[in-house]
């Protein structure tokens, strides 16, 4: 099974994140499947490869609850979702 998980870079105290899709019986820094984003807590920035998340996504990829928050700031879910009409009463 591929989840969307955070790998830790950077340095000492001053962490920054890949987004990557990984095997679950893999560790937090084992090889990745594929980077498909970043995440910067310090200065707030997200960059999302957001053809490559949904992508995952619709294989049934499952993300971690840290990324699928991020995922939510940027609205990627309002992508996956095809539009809803409204139902007349």
């Amino acid at each position: 099974m591929v989840k969307l998980r955070l790998k830790r870079c950077g340095r000492k105290q001053r962490a920054v994140y890949r987004i990557v899709a990984i095997d679950v019986r893999c560790r937090r820094e084992g090889r990745a499947l594929r980077k498909v984003g970043f995440y910067d807590p310090i200065k707030n920035q997200t960059y999302l490869n957001v053809p490559a998340i949904l992508y995952f996504l619709e294989k049934g990829a499952q993300p971690t609850g840290t990324v699928e928050d991020i995922l939510r700031k940027a609205e990627a879910f309002k992508e996956l979702r095809p539009k809803q009409t409204q139902l007349r009463k």
